[in-house]
């Protein structure tokens, strides 16, 4: 059998990726730690139990690799993964990385994606879905009509996770070679934009007043605590933010362009789209 593991297959990218490879006649297996009922290629997977691993391997030859949510290390269970797949004849392996790397070893785990036969590490910007519930972004614009930032007013290259889907899926639908062996993609939408600029789009396409709240790193690290985010990955995604401010992710390349032959969305575009949202009920 030939066809596409798709790990973290029920999220927001993963998902959207399973449902353009099944448009696309490509088989594929969903892997998640709850599988849907009534699927037949959903399977049960768990980056914290390796007994999964090698049951939603098994007869497939290419993989879409969603690493385990704030962890500050995955190659402990990434890499025995990635050895799996390759002793099984893994024959391509997309990553789904950061434009700012989100864990000390995360480089180390591109390297060791670009080292595996048919390996592409994609390093996509800012998500725009982080604006909606139930992410913590999402969810306090919803609720209190601001943004808390330690980013200043540095800008983000933000991109919608259906384009990174889609560049995805144009990466995993066939078996030819990355094209031109290319191995590192960074992904971005058509502008950068800071958080006050995002805000005023929001506000202009919603009618919801949208206010920025300038934030310390360490202020941003006890919010994003109180949010249900895990200590070291909190002070990892401030850190980020501080990246922000100093035009570390302000880069906007042409990738999805080149691999989907489509422009990305804007970001009116995507508020455009889910003004609803914003505009249900605060939970």
């Amino acid at each position: 059998m030939t066809g596409v593991l798709v790990t973290g297959g029920t999220g927001k990218t993963g998902g959207e990726l399973v449902r353009l490879l099944r448009g696309r006649g490509v088989p594929v297996r969903v892997a998640s730690r709850n599988p849907a009922d009534g699927d037949p290629d959903a399977i049960r997977f768990d980056w914290a139990d390796p007994a999964t691993h090698q049951a939603a391997l098994a007869g497939l030859d290419r993989v879409f690799l969603v690493p385990p949510v704030q962890s500050v290390d995955p190659m402990p269970s990434v890499g025995p993964f990635l050895a799996e797949a390759r002793h099984l004849g893994v024959r391509k392996v997309v990553l789904l990385g950061s434009a700012i790397p989100l864990a000390p070893r995360a480089p180390e785990l591109a390297a060791e994606v670009r080292a595996q036969p048919g390996g592409v590490v994609l390093r996509p910007s800012g998500f725009m879905q982080n604006f909606l519930s139930p992410h913590p972004l999402g969810r306090r614009i919803r609720r209190d009509g601001e943004i808390r930032t330690a980013a200043g007013d540095g800008r983000i290259g933000w991109i919608d996770t259906r384009d990174i889907a889609a560049t995805a899926a144009a990466l995993l639908s066939d078996h030819d070679a990355v094209p031109g062996d290319r191995r590192d993609y960074l992904l971005t939408g058509p502008q950068s934009l800071s958080y006050p600029e995002a805000a005023a789009i929001i506000t202009a396409g919603t009618g919801l007043p949208v206010r920025v709240v300038r934030v310390s790193a360490d202020e941003q690290t006890a919010q994003l605590q109180a949010d249900g985010i895990l200590a070291e990955f909190a002070a990892i995604l401030a850190a980020a933010d501080a990246g922000v401010r100093a035009g570390h992710e302000a880069e906007i390349s042409t990738a999805v362009l080149d691999l989907t032959g489509r422009p990305p969305r804007t970001f009116a575009q995507f508020v455009e789209e889910h003004a609803a949202r914003w505009a249900a009920p605060a939970g």
